[in-house]
């Protein structure tokens, strides 16, 4: 992976602006240390800070090709895996290559099918091709939005980046925010309205996305989405078609010039890909490195709750035994999370999931020290349907986002003098934008109706979040993540498959446990779903309980311009575990999102305006 960044105007401006260049690039430097590189025509700068995967030599950015007397430049963050089949399409068109990185196929592929290019792609990716004859920069980002792709414009001028740090280091983009900003933190937070940015004038394109800068302005389009169709397969065709799906991507994934390894939680999903990566390894004699992480004391502290059964640990035992693998283990501590807290402010340049974003931090610092790419199960309770929401009767029917009942809750926090969005509406208008354009074919019943919106939703949001987290944590250290269920093959496929099927057994994800039915142990295969591992370590809630006492002693916090502090003293004497955000958000972790929160506002000495 990659970080990208630069501008595109028309005014004689990109001449002036080498001091915010520089900053931006260096902002970059840790998504890519490896090598960097600017390419400047008159009315355009593209810069890139790479890590390198593949061909390490050949796939050097800006990379530039020629047609004719034209001339195009590429910047790109992602990883193409159908890299093979396009190059050999490009090759009977006529097109030569000089290595055998994916840089070359997505650009060459853009001299060949122009915008429709991104049609053939299946990858993860957002990228910027700048045509010097027509003097207009093309850009597009994945269809599952797994890549970011931040940018500001005001109609004459078009700056770009993968990240909002380095947008904010361009001498004409200036950090502030907004009443709506503070509407995205407490009412939607730490989700984001697709395409926001929260800080004033940035935005991000949406996933599936493409656009073009020219004179003249900036246009959009979508280019993929999903679609319902009539699924006739039966039930043991569904199984095969996932089996074969799942495995391929997988597969895909494995490539790479640099070590790789997954992430094994015990779960179903990092279990799949673990145990198929590992065969793949066996069969190449290699050895595969997997990666847990857990907690000081949490052993001690766990207790089983209706999202948490059990703990990951005898989970992992059996899977590493299973695989024969090489394991490593990472314990973190109270300290560790609490300081990652801001760090994961930095990385993110947002408030986020508190610690489950800096435990992920922590942890992908741990695996760079053995590897450059790992694979991680996100987005198959997406897909699949896993999450509690997806199973609950009653839950799945409320309108509203279903990981974030708590709109009254988070109005709660929110000085009475301080004029917001009306929080119910704020969040309503988003929840019913989204399933008004869910795609359904007709005679649906009830349940299955259901089950396409809520797909759409988690897909669109709640995914996003995950997403997000996943970047911004590992990209922090340039360890590359790469999702294999975020397969958009997998998501068109597994939208017209029936909920019946997806809920074989009445089991979360029944239809992906009998497609992996062979391929891992019983124990882990039927394991009841448990989520992402957080700590319950006493300490930390205490911890961050009194570094958030200390923030809102002073008056003249931050966080207290629009926060009530007598609401916040509340949450601090609370016992009870009131949600805010999904599984993993309770009281200790809004705790830390309101430290996180206050961090944020003085780090970029925001104030509303």
């Amino acid at each position: 992976m990659c970080g990208i960044a630069g501008e595109v105007s028309y005014s004689g401006a990109v001449a002036t602006h080498k001091d915010s260049f520089l900053r931006m690039q260096k902002l970059l430097h840790p998504r890519g240390p490896d090598q960097s590189g600017e390419y400047t025509e008159e009315n355009v700068t593209l810069l890139h800070s790479r890590l390198c995967v593949i061909d390490i030599e050949n796939g050097k950015q800006p990379m530039i090709t020629n047609k004719g007397q034209n001339k195009y430049a590429i910047v790109y963050n992602g990883e193409l895996y159908n890299t093979e089949e396009i190059r050999n399409e490009l090759k009977i068109k006529g097109f030569k290559f000089n290595g055998h990185s994916d840089t070359e196929v997505i650009l060459k592929s853009y001299v060949a099918w122009k915008e429709d290019c991104v049609k053939k792609f299946n990858g993860i990716f957002a990228f910027c091709i700048w045509d010097s004859e027509e003097q207009k920069l093309f850009f597009a980002r994945d269809r599952m939005g797994v890549k970011p792709l931040f940018y500001t414009t005001d109609g004459n001028s078009f700056i770009f980046a993968s990240e909002i740090k380095a947008l904010l280091a361009h001498e004409c983009v200036k950090a502030e925010i907004d009443e709506n900003s503070i509407a995205e933190i407490m009412f939607i937070g730490p989700g984001r309205t697709p395409g926001c940015g929260v800080f004033k004038n940035i935005n991000e394109v949406k996933p599936a996305t493409c656009g073009v800068f020219q004179r003249g302005g900036i246009k959009f389009w979508k280019y993929w989405t999903l679609k319902d169709k009539e699924n006739n397969d039966t039930f043991p065709e569904c199984v095969e078609k996932v089996r074969y799906l799942v495995t391929d991507s997988i597969k895909r994934q494995l490539i790479s010039d640099v070590p790789v390894g997954t992430f094994l939680s015990g779960g179903l999903d990092s279990s799949i890909i673990s145990s198929i990566a590992n065969s793949h390894f066996k069969a190449q004699n290699k050895t595969l490195k997997t990666f847990s992480v857990t907690y000081k004391d949490n052993s001690k502290y766990f207790t089983a709750s209706k999202f948490q059964p059990n703990s990951d640990e005898e989970y992992i035992k059996i899977m590493s035994n299973y695989l024969g693998c090489e394991h490593h283990l990472i314990t973190l501590d109270t300290d560790n999370l609490v300081e990652c807290l801001f760090c994961a402010v930095d990385a993110r340049d947002l408030p986020g999931m508190s610690d489950v974003d800096s435990s992920l931090l922590a942890f992908c610092k741990e695996i760079k020290k053995e590897c450059t790419v790992a694979l991680s199960g996100e987005c198959a309770d997406e897909i699949f349907g896993g999450y509690p929401w997806y199973r609950d009767k009653e839950i799945r029917m409320i309108n509203g986002f279903p990981w974030a009942q708590s709109t009254d809750y988070r109005k709660s926090f929110i000085r009475d003098d301080v004029k917001l969005p009306d929080a119910r509406e704020y969040v309503a208008e988003r929840y019913k934008n989204t399933i008004i354009n869910t795609s359904k074919i007709e005679g649906l019943n009830q349940t299955e109706s259901r089950m396409k919106e809520m797909m759409k939703l988690n897909l669109e949001w709640f995914m996003q979040t995950l997403l997000d987290r996943k970047d911004r944590m590992s990209m922090y250290s340039a360890l590359e993540v790469r999702v294999p269920f975020c397969d958009h093959r997998i998501a068109e496929y597994l939208y017209t498959v029936p909920w019946e099927y997806k809920d074989y057994k009445s089991y979360e994800k029944g239809l992906l446990r009998e497609a992996a039915r062979d391929i891992l142990p019983e124990d882990v295969l039927w394991r009841k779903k448990s989520p992402y591992p957080k700590t319950h370590n006493p300490n930390y809630t205490k911890a961050v309980s009194e570094i958030l006492s200390d923030i809102i002693s002073n008056p003249n916090a931050p966080i207290l311009s629009f926060i009530k502090k007598d609401a916040v003293e509340s949450l601090l004497k609370a016992q009870r575990a009131e949600p805010w955000y999904g599984q993993l958000m309770t009281t200790p972790q809004t705790i830390a999102y309101f430290i996180q929160i206050n961090y944020w506002l003085e780090k970029f000495n925001l104030s509303i305006k």
